[in-house]
């Protein structure tokens, strides 16, 4: 397999009405703007803990980082991007003088497609000690997910969402909800597969599909992040996206808010795992009844226990390929008030 080097950096903060804004950026040299054939067959990528929550019988654990990490570096902040490709970000409002609120705002250079979260990316960590990042999958969601959008805004606080395409299609006045309040959207495919069980492109068109179908429905360009569905990826599909500049976003703590459905015991669980681990991106689901009851408080309990809550925002938006925009454009989606939410 042919290496390339690779280089991630990590600018200064810099003074903001909202709070610091660090700027990470990751180039990969790869010498030509044409996308190469994928490198061979590599195994899943998991680690301890994923590994346990999706077993695969006969399979022992791999490590989580099959290449060498990357070079990690100081750089001077660079200058702003260009206008057009610059990310439309809501003026932050708090009417709560007592609010949470985001301590500052971390910008990814998703150029390279670097990974972060350390259950499978060690490559590099922006978190300090006590920060918290706040991510939902599965949405847009009716119900739930506004529920989890009005605990965000009483508490002025910002997260990621990475919806899946499919309801995006059904529900894009909840979506767009989530993009009015200023909360960064990433893609989370187009149903909920496992891709690490599909041939190469059948786990291209999920991606691809899903990513058109979220900044469809969006009305506005999305961030080039991405999170596989049940965490679930192999080599070939982390080039892919190195090829297509988009950002893998894993996790640090799973509240299993999957299988833990009473509120207090999600709540006392996941800060008992942040407590353990210092800091972290959370890993919850704003399609679940019980995590929506359950996030008002949790909020409370990161704010009582003095966590950081840390806004990620990507510096460019993502660019969706045509073919897959006019898929998803020709589809009529189902509108139905008993469509059943995608399997996790």
């Amino acid at each position: 397999m042919r290496r390339f080097p690779v280089l991630i950096v990590a600018a200064g903060a810099v003074a903001m009405a909202s709070g610091s804004i660090i700027a990470i950026a990751a180039q990969h040299f790869l010498g030509s703007a044409a996308f190469e054939p994928a490198p061979a067959a590599k195994p899943e990528l998991v680690t301890g803990s994923i590994d346990s929550r999706w077993p695969k019988p006969g399979v022992e654990r791999q490590t989580a980082v099959a290449d060498a990490a990357p070079e990690v570096a100081a750089l001077e902040v660079e200058a702003a991007p260009e206008p057009e490709k610059r990310m439309v970000v809501a003026k932050p409002t708090c009417n709560n003088p007592n609010a949470l609120g985001v301590s500052r705002t971390v910008q990814i250079d998703t150029m390279g497609g670097p990974g972060f979260g350390m259950s499978q990316y060690r490559d590099y960590d922006f978190l300090r000690p006590g920060e918290v990042v706040l991510t939902f999958d599965d949405g847009p969601w009716p119900v739930t997910t506004p529920m989890v959008l009005a605990a965000l805004k009483a508490e002025c606080l910002r997260a990621t969402f990475f919806s899946i395409g499919k309801h995006a299609t059904w529900h894009p006045e909840v979506l767009k909800q989530v993009v009015a309040e200023g909360h960064t959207v990433g893609s989370h495919t187009w149903s909920h597969q496992n891709l690490a069980h599909k041939s190469p492109q059948e786990a291209q068109d999920e991606i691809e599909k899903g990513m058109s179908a979220v900044a469809t429905m969006a009305g506005t360009p999305i961030a080039p992040f991405f999170r596989y569905p049940q965490l679930r990826q192999t080599g070939n599909l982390k080039a892919y996206l190195v090829q297509r500049n988009v950002a893998a976003f894993s996790i640090d703590i799973d509240s299993e808010d999957f299988k833990i459905k009473k509120p207090d015991v999600l709540v006392g669980s996941t800060m008992a795992k942040l407590k353990k681990n210092g800091k972290g991106i959370i890993l919850m689901h704003d399609l679940h009844k019980w995590t929506a009851l359950a996030v008002p408080e949790l909020l409370a309990q990161l704010k009582a226990n003095g966590y950081k809550v840390v806004h990620v925002r990507a510096k460019d938006t993502l660019n969706t390929l045509p073919k897959y925009d006019a898929i998803v454009a020709a589809a009529q989606p189902a509108k139905s008030n008993n469509a059943r939410a995608i399997p996790q």
